[in-house]
């Protein structure tokens, strides 16, 4: 992502920001950066219609610069693009205020986004996608059977280039389709890779599969490759690393990350870091779940006791409609970084931001045991039920807050002395 021109005042941290994107995970950080309600600018197509003065009508489409209040943004993971929704919010020869339009932002267009808040994720999000060191650092091939993914990784997006799928009958004395089909399905992952896979900006390939699949993948790579001479795979044969996977699903990829075989070729890259931090926090809530908690009441709660090491949050929660939740977490990051901790962003476009989001989309690993944040769960329960706002110190529970808390205390001193409410 270039940045063209920034300007974004100091006091209130409200401006704009101009970018060309000029890669495909630079319309996912866009799609990070929008949120409802900013004004976007960027040249489009809209058809036109006119009437000449005999009452006859023409339309044809006019290229034009428009600036819409965004009231819809998608990102579609697949074809990589950005739909913007919203109305008309500058004068336009040609289109009237408050006109809706649908903008698709593209590789190497320029657009300007305009906030009346520039937080720090948002900064940070900006300073990240303008940083030209960034882009695919590792390509993941998971096989198994006739199946097969060719995915890139990058530092925020998990993207797949191609899906395999080759029905491969079994093996039957006389019958050579198995072989053929094995060869077929080999071959087909081989051209994937070499049309898919910029050798000279990886930092290695890693190749999955459960079995030796794998081994007989990479036994036929090296052999068609001299055979067809083709000088990618030649050179490039060193960043090639097998390792072990229970599928040929996307799914798998992060099964690879767990090999310690491929520790020194990944170690650096942001995704595995993300990894490591996050199996750090499953372990910890098996084997001292008094230093894992999750959960935005548990993690603030310990934020408060100045607690927090790790803090671990999905970008989901930044792209919320709803401001002042928004605020809320964007505070809370600030916070942690203020006390020393370090925040690792997960991105959802990744299986382990799809794990994070699964509970709750925040967590944290702490620096010493806590184990009376477990007396919160009342306060959740509290919160859940809609009696008591999220933020709330206990004494500060409604009544009716109160009353189910202590009735939640009253059943489990009851449970204790044998009485069961079944």
């Amino acid at each position: 992502m270039k940045l063209l021109k920034k300007d974004v005042s100091a006091k209130d941290g409200s401006g704009f920001v101009s970018l060309l994107p000029t890669t495909p995970e630079d319309l996912w950080h866009t799609y990070n950066l929008l949120q409802t309600g900013d004004r976007i600018r960027c040249t489009t197509l809209r058809k036109v219609s006119k009437e000449s003065s005999t009452g006859s009508v023409t339309s044809s489409k006019v290229r034009m610069n428009l600036t819409i209040a965004i009231t819809k943004v998608d990102f579609f993971k697949d074809s990589l693009e950005v739909r913007i929704s919203g109305p008309n919010s500058a004068e336009s020869a040609h289109v009237r205020m408050g006109a809706f339009h649908t903008l698709t932002l593209e590789l190497d267009r320029q657009f300007s986004i305009e906030k009346d808040c520039w937080d720090q994720v948002y900064l940070d999000r900006l300073e990240e996608a303008c940083n030209p060191e960034k882009g695919a650092e590792i390509a993941c091939v998971v096989m198994s059977g006739g199946l097969a993914h060719v995915c890139l990784v990058t530092g925020s997006v998990t993207v797949t280039k191609a899906r395999i799928d080759v029905n491969i009958p079994k093996k039957r004395t006389g019958s050579s389709a198995h072989g053929k089909s094995i060869t077929k399905f080999y071959d087909a992952i081989y051209r994937a890779i070499l049309t898919h896979v910029a050798f000279d900006k990886i930092k290695c390939i890693l190749v999955g599969s459960p079995g030796f699949q794998k081994e007989d993948f990479y036994k036929y790579l090296l052999e068609e490759s001299v055979r067809r001479d083709d000088r990618p795979f030649i050179e490039n044969k060193g960043k090639f690393v097998l390792c072990r996977c229970s599928s040929g699903h996307k799914h798998a990829i992060e099964e690879l990350f767990l090999d310690p075989s491929i520790t020194a070729k990944v170690t650096e890259t942001k995704l595995s870091k993300e990894i490591e931090v996050l199996n750090r926090f499953m372990r910890l809530l098996d084997i001292a779940p008094e230093k894992a908690y999750y959960g935005y009441l548990h993690v603030q709660k310990a934020n408060e006791e100045l607690a927090i090491d790790s803090l671990l949050i999905s970008d989901e929660l930044f792209r919320s409609s709803d401001v002042v939740a928004r605020k809320k977490y964007v505070a809370l990051v600030e916070s942690v970084r203020e006390r020393g901790g370090t925040v690792y962003v997960f991105s959802t476009m990744h299986v382990s931001g799809q794990q994070l989001q699964q509970v709750s989309g925040v967590a944290a690993i702490l620096r010493y045991p806590m184990p009376d944040l477990d007396d919160l769960e009342d306060i959740a329960a509290a919160h859940e039920a809609g009696l008591v706002e999220v933020g709330e110190d206990d004494e500060e529970l409604s009544e009716e807050a109160r009353k189910l808390k202590d009735d939640a205390r009253v059943r489990e001193d009851m449970a204790d002395m044998g009485f069961s409410f079944e």
